[in-house]
């Protein structure tokens, strides 16, 4: 069914509205209702700084070195914090501490933008975005200032404008590739057959590596014989990533299975068909993140291609930094004529800080003023230079937006993990393209996208009575109003029923053309054929097929790992029905106590559940993993569907009640206070008294302390990773038979706080069962309660039944696991 194309980029503009508009209420209200203090405490902000240099970065922008104001700081070292480079952040004086918490407009008035180029114990750097005297004002003399964290606009700035060009194109502007995009013509048949195929057939194409499955082979046939858009599927484990895990603070993993296997791998043969089929072809490559790009640099720079890779360096993985455009300027001959201006800069900056007198200061900035004009003069004839001269550019969707590409010509767009991406971010990069490859799976987790519950992830940061009322507005049907709208537009954005931007480009593509613009990938390379087989019946039609290299692979097969019932099993189910391991929510005498006291705001795990009973069980079965069998930490992850889960089992996955007669709570706050000075690792969480006899403590024992390697997260957070053990929590038991969204074929998105350190950490949450079932290599470990999982849908009740039928089944005793877990904690 063919698409309008102005009523799709206007639905996609009012889309946009509320998605921004739900990031930007979120950061206001932080900001708005807590002290630069309380931010540092959550994570999102670093205050008492003082600015230690100044220098000349890419784009003429001044690079601010920040660190501890050594007058507040012992150590020389930044607290733990959740700024990582890349970051779009606010540099400003620091207000006095009686001050009045401000609005994010009042804070931008009185400092500068600016995106974080580096992160380090002792500082960062942070590139401003604004000229002038505005930017001496807080970098400037010896004032302190503080950083926090702000949403990023820019990249929806870039969407809407493109969503605006496309509202307003006549419809003779539309090119043949936009209209086949929006089914207002077909696609060019492409044979069915193509190994015969006189172009790339059978013995026709010379192969960069021999070692191709026969699926990738005919994906790359069929992508190079597609005249306007070709879809390539890939399924779990024919693809690898890099990621980055926040939890609590930044670190960078690196998982890779054997090389030269995948959906990234095929892009790379891709891309070198493309070119020696045609040597005058330019590709762009993009994707939805900078991980995604970074990852095809990797594999495309041995091949000796000239390329370059556009976006900020300080977003960029260290190996692809001598392809970034930052680092050619420097270095290439193009970047000699900026150098000299470079330099100039530099000095300018440099005498800032020794100078006075606000007169003299005010002409430097001046100076740098025109400086900066010569500087981006010389440099933008430099970036053309070298993007003319490149085969191969890769940046972000909204990279691909910047003025470096403004007037270039591509004939090839690819965009990696499309399925990922916002439609309206694709494109950015294909408005103005003649054919695209778009590599991804549809059937995994879409886009985050906050507006879809923006009212109530607002709620966990507030702190004032809100009315469960005005709470429950859905994020999309809230006013959206962007910064260049007009005070007295309070119109709310029109969104026609059902619209959503977690339709991404492939998903409608698919829905559009059919399987006749697609070839899926059906080898894999990461899953136990056991662990396979679910995932591939139900989902992908029966058609993956596990690698001779991995299909039988297990743990105990692993170096110094032992062989014990943990390590011989590719799948284990253990079925906690029975009514012994019931879910839980907040506390019912402290929702008693908030409603006395005239409180509405919610917990700060919303309705989130948790099972302490399935939380003992993980427990054991990590101990068993790593103790018994000798598995590293590292190879293991424990991942659930709901918030509440994932910090229960991160901050108490080993709790032990303790009983204290007639203890009243002063006495208990004693104990609490000298049990902590000697066992500063572990954490105290006292609960209310239950009557006046006796006092619940739970001792905490973090798992991460206990086996630091191990990841913890959201299934949403596992969502392109991988780890030899995965250990899945489902958390819902009830009598009722409820499985809240765990029934949802994609996911709901939620947002809760995570505290450690004394601080908070925002993590982005979702659910998706497919994803947590297709993420572990050797061993999956599933733990629910089959009779309450079955009930939530068709899908949920075969997995219960396939694993019933072909798992390890185990069924836990309550009482022998509460036992080991106190004689353990006695111990």
């Amino acid at each position: 069914m063919a698409i309008d194309i102005p009523t799709f980029a206007s639905t996609q503009i009012s889309l946009l509205a509320a998605e921004l508009q739900a990031e930007v209420d979120e950061t206001s209200m932080l900001v708005s209702l807590h002290s630069p203090t309380a931010l540092q405490r959550a994570g999102v902000a670093l205050t008492n700084l003082a600015v230690l240099s100044q220098r000349t970065g890419l784009g003429g922008k001044t690079v601010v070195e920040v660190g501890p104001d050594g007058a507040f700081s012992c150590s020389g070292d930044l607290p733990e914090h959740g700024i990582r480079s890349g970051d779009i952040v606010l540099l400003a004086e620091q207000p006095a501490a009686s001050g009045k918490k401000r609005e994010v407009k009042e804070l931008e008035r009185k400092g500068v933008k600016g995106v974080v180029t580096r992160v380090g114990r002792q500082g960062l750097g942070v590139a401003v975005e604004e000229d002038g005297e505005g930017e001496g004002e807080v970098v400037g003399g010896d004032r302190r200032v503080w950083i926090v964290k702000l949403a990023d606009e820019v990249t929806w700035k870039r969407m809407n404008g493109t969503m605006e060009k496309m509202a307003k194109m006549a419809e003779g502007e539309y090119s043949y590739f936009m209209r086949v995009l929006f089914g207002l013509t077909t696609p060019s048949p492409v044979p069915e057959d193509l190994s015969k195929d006189e172009e790339v057939g059978e013995g026709k194409i010379k192969w960069f590596d021999t070692s191709l499955n026969e699926s990738q082979k005919d994906a790359i046939r069929f992508a190079l014989k597609s005249q306007e858009i070709a879809l390539i599927h890939g399924p779990p484990g024919v693809s690898f990533f890099f990621f980055l895990v926040f939890f609590p603070f930044p670190f960078l993993y690196t998982n890779l299975p054997p090389k030269k296997t995948g959906k990234t791998h095929t892009l790379i043969e891709l891309i070198l068909q493309l070119l020696a089929l045609n040597s005058n072809s330019r590709i762009l490559v993009c994707g939805p993140s900078n991980i995604s790009v970074d990852n095809i640099v990797e594999r495309l720079s041995p091949h000796k291609i000239p390329l370059i890779r556009l976006g900020h360096p300080a977003r960029l993985l260290p190996s692809v930094l001598n392809h970034s455009l930052d680092v050619l300027t420097r270095t290439s001959e193009a970047g000699a004529i900026v150098k000299d201006v470079r330099a100039e800069m530099d000095a300018k900056q440099a005498s800032i800080r020794k100078t006075r007198s606000g007169k003299e200061r005010k002409a430097i900035y001046a100076d740098l003023k025109e400086l900066r004009k010569e500087y981006r003069q010389r440099e933008k004839k430099c970036v053309s230079d070298l993007v003319a001269k490149s085969k191969v550019v890769l940046a972000t969707l909204h990279g691909s937006g910047g003025y470096q590409l403004r007037d270039e010509k591509f004939d090839v767009v690819i965009i990696d993990e499309a399925s990922q991406a916002l439609e309206a971010q694709c494109w950015v990069a294909l408005l103005s393209a003649k054919k695209a490859i778009c590599a991804g799976d549809h059937l995994q987790l879409p886009p985050t996208i906050k507006s879809l519950n923006s009212s109530s992830s607002s709620s966990f940061f507030s702190s004032s009575k809100t009315s469960s009322k005005n709470s429950s507005t859905s994020g999309e049907k809230k006013t959206a109003k962007t910064k260049k709208d007009t005070a007295a537009s309070n119109t709310p954005p029109t969104i026609p029923k059902g619209a959503t931007l977690e339709t991404t480009l492939f998903d409608r593509l698919l829905s559009l053309h059919g399987p006749k613009i697609k070839r899926m990938l059906t080898t894999q390379y990461r899953m136990h054929e056991s662990i396979m087989r679910f995932p591939s019946d139900e989902l992908y039609e029966g058609k993956l097929i596990a690698a001779e290299g991995v299909k039988a692979r297990l743990l105990n097969q692993l170096p110094d790992v032992r062989d014990v019932d943990e390590t011989r099993e590719p799948l284990v189910f253990i079925d906690t029905q029975g009514g012994d391991f019931p879910e839980k929510t907040e506390d019912e005498e402290e929702e008693e106590e908030k409603k006395k006291k005239g409180v509405t705001k919610r917990s700060l795990y919303g309705d989130s559940k948790r099972n302490e009973g399935e939380a003992m069980l993980v427990r054991e079965h990590v101990r068993c993993l790593v103790e018994d069998g000798g598995v590293r930490a590292e190879d293991v992850a424990v991942v659930s569907p709901y918030n509440a889960q994932v910090c229960f089992s991160l901050t108490s996955i080993q709790a032990v009640t303790l009983e204290l007669p007639g203890t009243d709570r002063t006495t208990m706050r004693s104990f609490v206070i000298a049990t902590s000075k000697q066992h500063p690792s572990l954490s105290f969480s006292p609960s209310r008294i239950r009557g006046r006899t006796w006092t619940r403590l739970a001792l905490l024992a973090p798992l991460k302390e206990q086996y630091p390697g191990i990841e913890l997260g959201s299934v949403d957070g596992f969502q392109g990773r991988e780890k030899e053990a995965v250990i899945v929590t489902l958390v819902r038991s009830n009598s009722d038979g409820e499985v809240g969204f765990l029934a949802e074929k994609r996911r709901l998105n939620g947002t809760f706080i995570l505290f450690y350190s004394g601080g908070l950490v925002r993590v982005e949450m979702g659910v998706n069962a497919r994803v947590a079932m297709t993420r572990a290599k050797r061993s999956l470990t599933v733990i629910g309660d089959s009779e309450t999982v079955k009930k939530g849908s068709k899908f949920l009740k075969k997995w219960m039944e396939f694993l019933e039928e072909n798992a390890d089944l185990r069924y836990p005793d309550l009482a022998s696991l509460t036992a080991a877990a106190a004689a353990a904690a006695k111990a």
